[in-house]
């Protein structure tokens, strides 16, 4: 009998990472989510109402991102979809000059942005490699990121500079990992996220309210997500940009 596959999903929150979780779920995969914490209100409605296992991992720590893959595969089993879905960003670095921004905070912003997809994709790297994989396919491991992957926005260069290198080691990975089966996925996002808010309206915490579909819808990037992984290696894509039908670019 076929084993259900395991999707392990590296950020934890109520975006991208849990409409992931939930139509991961509902295809029948078992699902890990992993976060610093995991006690959050939409983590553990998650592991109620979806039967996601949740794990506490900090992703900038390369003892901690080691000990999830192996409490992943220990408890689930070794991971063959794994989505790198943090943004990186301490508050204190949204919008500021750059005489204005500090060092910290930059050097925040590098490390859970770029130095965490660096981790969290060599840790999956090594556990797929081990695999034999479905007729060839090894595995997926997709990495969420932003418009800022490609433009320097003013008032922005911490974020893009953490963007365009982790954009630089996703297409390193995929010419790497894809002739050994392995896809590898880079996804940017040119919108705000609005996720569903208890009123049943869509938010996000910077932009507002959505209006007439103006921001990303999480669900529909998890759908997005899945048709990544489930692509014949025939014609896997390596990047694809993901924005409303109103966003100006």
């Amino acid at each position: 009998m076929t084993q259900p596959e395991v999707a392990l999903i590296v950020g934890g929150g109520p975006g991208i990472s849990a409409s992931c979780a939930r139509l991961f779920a509902a295809e029948g995969m078992r699902v890990v989510v992993a976060a610093r914490n995991v006690e959050k209100d939409p983590l553990t409605a998650l592991a109620r109402d979806h039967a996601v296992t949740l794990i506490a991992s900090d992703a900038s720590n390369p003892e901690s991102v080691a000990a999830l893959f192996t409490e992943t595969t220990d408890r689930v089993g070794p991971p063959s979809l794994v989505v790198h879905n943090i943004d990186g960003r301490p508050r204190d670095v949204f919008r500021k000059t750059i005489v204005e921004v500090s060092p910290e905070a930059v050097l925040a912003t590098l490390i859970n942005s770029t130095f965490s997809a660096f981790l969290v994709g060599q840790q999956a790297a090594s556990s797929m490699l081990k695999s034999e994989g479905r007729e060839g396919h090894r595995g997926t491991i997709i990495f969420t990121n932003a418009s800022a992957a490609y433009k320097g926005f003013p008032r922005s260069g911490a974020f893009a500079a953490a963007s365009h290198g982790k954009r630089g080691l996703a297409e390193s990975m995929a010419r790497e990992l894809m002739p050994q089966g392995i896809h590898v996925a880079h996804v940017p996002i040119d919108a705000a996220i609005g996720w569903v808010q208890g009123d049943g309206s869509r938010a996000h915490w910077l932009a507002g309210k959505t209006e007439n579909d103006n921001m990303a819808h999480p669900d529909e990037i998890a759908v997005m997500y899945l048709q990544l992984h489930r692509q014949h290696r025939s014609t896997w894509a390596f990047e694809v940009v993901l924005r409303p039908w109103t966003e100006k670019w």
